[in-house]
């Protein structure tokens, strides 16, 4: 099978963010609302849906506030980052940006983005947990607010485990140990119908953030530095190999396969894995995809070591260079904060980071929506993490392509875990 890298995941497309006008960064101390008609620009990444549902919230801010006019543009993913790039270097940059935490420290450190820690008279933050309102900030500046909430979850198959007569975990109590003969378990009961899991980690920052903080490191120090200890990544890779050999994960070939369909087509969600790991929040598609009776439990691990964290799907900002800050915040405010747009836009940029707003579309969820809940308020969470250093945001495809490598043999778990740190520490680097 000829093997391609592939992406996966939020932020899968690495953009360079050239000549970003390294401007000062606004504070929110002399913000004031224009009594005069006012336009604001507004951008956002998504498909039509998307689109739809932020422009009907625009409506009901227009309604409230008639003499702010809210111009609105959207673009798929993968030319939004080149066309705010461009935007932001002429001094052009919208006064609303829908941003990802891939590239917030990239705009945050070029003095790109709006300082909203002073935006307290427009803004309310009262109401989002503080280890989730930290992830917007860079360096202890707040440059973001979260707009959804995700974090990482074991993906079970109860169908699956029932069929081959396999006992259910305990989210509560298992280990990577457990994980592993749980997989081998499935796959031997099932004649090899089935592998047990997909692999563990390695195709995308958030699990392998998992890994090193559940081993007491974490990816990057507070200067942006790259602190993982390629030692971790040996350990998780040497993981994978072993169950791969032993059938409870399944083949390099067959994740690259599954990598290839998607979420919705891939192992899990066609009953061809019976474990896996991805975000709470995608387990709407699951669902849906497998028609099977899917279980949300905790990592291995984590219910004692508190190693996971809070995701957001994505955050509002506001660019430093807007005439209309004051308007731009109240705008967030609105979308973040008020009931009328929370029963607009529901959880289709995630479930809401601010909980009030949680809990009142929680009688709207689907059944995936109610789990995904359930899951974030019942899980340990540890700290915020460190925002990805400018410079970091080709995590994803760098892994994928040194973890493949490993998978197929092409380098040692050794050789690719020391190239992956270097590469990565000189990617941040060239940025500074």
């Amino acid at each position: 099978m000829q093997r391609r890298l592939l992406l996966r995941g939020l932020g899968a497309s690495a953009v360079a963010v050239p000549g970003l006008a390294a401007c000062g960064t606004g504070g929110g101390g002399d913000m004031e609302l224009s009594d005069d008609p006012v336009t604001i620009r507004m951008t956002w990444w998504g498909a039509d849906v998307r689109a739809d549902l932020t422009n009907q919230a625009i409506a009901a801010f227009q309604e409230e506030h008639p003499n702010i006019t809210v111009k609105a543009e959207f673009k798929p993913w993968e030319g939004y980052w080149d066309a705010l790039a461009t935007t932001t270097a002429a001094n052009d940059s919208p006064d609303v940006l829908q941003m990802d935490e891939l590239y917030l420290a990239s705009y945050g450190d070029r003095g790109s983005l709006l300082d909203l820690s002073g935006a307290g008279e427009f803004l309310d933050t009262s109401q989002f947990d503080e280890s989730t309102l930290a992830t917007g900030e860079v360096d202890g500046t707040l440059y973001a607010i979260p707009i959804g909430a995700a974090m990482l979850a074991s993906f079970v198959n109860a169908d699956l485990f029932a069929q081959y007569g396999v006992e259910l975990p305990d989210g509560e109590t298992w280990t990577w140990d457990d994980y592993a003969a749980i997989a081998n378990e499935l796959a031997e009961k099932s004649g090899g119908a089935i592998n047990g899991s997909s692999v563990t980690g390695g195709n995308d920052q958030g699990s392998i953030r998992y890994w090193s903080r559940l081993h007491g490191n974490e990816l990057y120090g507070d200067d942006g530095q790259v602190t993982l200890d390629p030692a971790l990544l040996v350990d998780l890779w040497n993981y994978n190999l072993g169950l791969i050999e032993t059938g409870g994960v399944e083949s390099a070939a067959q994740t690259v396969e599954s990598l290839t369909a998607g979420i919705e087509g891939g192992s899990l969600a066609t009953g061809k894995v019976a474990m896996g790991f991805f975000y709470n929040t995608q387990i709407t598609p699951v669902l849906a995809a497998s028609g099977a009776d899917f279980r949300l439990l905790q990592l291995p691990g984590n219910a004692e070591s508190a190693a996971n964290f809070v995701k957001p799907s994505m955050y509002w900002s506001v660019s430093s260079k807007s005439e209309h800050p004051a308007e731009a915040v109240t705008l967030i405010d609105f979308l973040v904060n008020h009931e009328a747009a929370a029963d607009i836009l529901g959880t289709e940029r995630g479930i809401p980071a601010n909980t009030a707003m949680r809990d009142h579309v929680a009688a709207d969820l689907d059944e995936g929506e109610q789990r995904a809940v359930e899951y974030l308020e019942s899980a340990a969470a540890g700290p915020a993490v460190r925002v990805t250093p400018n410079g970091g945001s080709g995590f994803d495809q760098m892994i994928q392509r040194y973890t493949q490598e490993v998978l197929f043999g092409e380098r040692t778990p050794q050789e690719a875990a020391e190239a992956f740190v270097d590469e990565l520490q000189s990617e941040i680097d060239a940025a500074a």
